[in-house]
C-alpha cells in the first residue's frame, strides 16, 4: 500500500477554487491538472504536487493547500516553499510549522 505523505498550509483569504489553483501554477511555474474534475492538483515540483481544499457550504476562509508526496521530505520542502512563493504574491499563511519527521 503506497502512503501519501500531505503537509497543509491554512490560508486566509477568500478566493474560488479555481483561482486558488491557477495562483498556486504562476508561483510554481507549473499548471492546473485535471481542472474541472473532483480532484484538481498543480504539481510544484517533480515529486509533490498541491490540491484546494475550500470550506463547504459557503463558510468563510481559511482554507487549506494540500502538499502531498510519496517522500515526507520532498512534502515538507515543497511545502515551505510553496508557502513563501504564495506569501510574495500577498497570500496571508498561518504560520508554517514543520510536520513531525517520520
Amino acid at each position: 500500500m503506497e502512503v501519501v505523505h500531505v503537509v497543509s498550509l491554512v490560508v486566509n483569504l477568500p478566493i474560488a477554487k479555481p483561482d486558488a489553483l491557477a495562483v498556486i501554477a504562476l508561483v510554481s511555474d507549473g499548471e492546473v491538472q485535471d481542472a474541472g474534475s473532483a480532484d484538481p492538483r498543480v504539481w510544484v515540483s517533480a515529486k509533490s504536487w498541491a490540491m484546494v481544499d475550500l470550506p463547504r457550504f459557503a463558510e468563510p476562509p481559511p482554507f487549506a493547500v494540500d502538499v502531498c508526496s510519496d517522500e515526507a521530505a520532498a512534502a515538507r520542502e515543497d511545502a515551505r516553499r510553496l508557502a513563501m512563493a504564495l506569501e510574495r504574491v500577498g497570500w496571508r499563511i498561518e504560520p508554517f510549522v514543520d510536520p513531525p519527521a517520520e
